[in-house]
């Protein structure tokens, strides 16, 4: 039995955001719990309930009283998926956690192929690389080439399903969004990196939380993490160099002004 029951420790921890998903949890645990079982190591499933309004509470109690590895965190409100993963995180007794959304977009029979390089240890986090024709496509393109181009870091593939050991979240600053960054973060602290294809499949049943009003936010983030990446430590750095620029400038624009009054 690879499934965590009662005081049982588990070596991983899925941790599954769910915001208004009451028509797909059942099937997803019940495709997790046939991909996980047969596993050598145990496994945990802990369900956020991120202020669903769809009877996501109810089923939630249901799928716990028959499947014991089943976990659940509940927020009365909306607080996103990173507070999402940060409460599941601090009830979850897996040494090894995995990211993965109940929306079943994303197969759980790819969960094992992500956690492997981890106890293999050749990775400290593995992300999943989106296989397949999905939505917003162009945008996870661009997205991605920004991430690559700022932060140099060779993984197709940032912003998708995850596994990762529990280090990799203890060393990050909590903020709204920061899963987004977490490969970019990672990397910089120096963990390994791996990356996994996943199938994306459409959408079974609920509604997509995606916005377009995420996107310039999420690009102000993206340049927030950057200059806290670059100048976090020597933050006097970034100012001092703008600074001499300016000067630079200033001094130019001077000699410039003074050639044409008096040259």
């Amino acid at each position: 039995m690879s499934l965590a029951t009662g005081a049982a420790l588990p070596e991983v921890s899925v941790l599954v955001p769910a915001k208004d998903e009451a028509e797909n949890l059942p099937e997803f645990v019940r495709q997790a719990r046939e991909a996980l079982l047969p596993l050598p190591y145990l496994c945990e499933i802990v369900v956020i309930d991120d202020g669903s309004r769809d009877g996501t509470a109810d089923t939630l109690r249901e799928l716990a009283a028959k499947h014991p590895f089943v976990r659940v965190v509940t927020h009365r409100s909306q607080r996103g998926i990173a507070d999402a993963l940060a409460s599941g995180a601090d009830v979850a007794r897996g040494r090894i956690l995995v990211f993965y959304p109940a929306d079943l977009q994303y197969r759980p029979s790819d969960i094992p192929g992500l956690v492997q390089p981890i106890l293999d240890d050749v990775a400290d986090l593995v992300t999943g690389t989106k296989q397949g024709h999905y939505e917003k496509r162009f945008v996870s393109w661009v997205y991605n080439g920004l991430c690559r181009w700022l932060f140099g870091v060779r993984v197709t593939d940032l912003n998708s399903v995850k596994a990762y050991r529990r280090e990799v979240l203890d060393g990050l600053t909590r903020r709204p969004d920061w899963h987004r960054f977490m490969v970019v973060i990672a990397a910089a602290q120096g963990f390994r990196l791996a990356e996994r294809p996943v199938p994306l499949l459409p959408r079974r049943a609920g509604k997509s939380k995606f916005g377009i009003g995420r996107i310039p936010v999420g690009v102000l983030d993206l340049v927030s993490v950057w200059f806290q990446l670059r100048f976090g430590r020597k933050p006097m750095l970034f100012f001092g160099v703008a600074g001499a620029v300016l000067f630079l400038l200033g001094f130019l624009v001077g000699v410039v002004a003074l050639w044409l009054r008096f040259g």
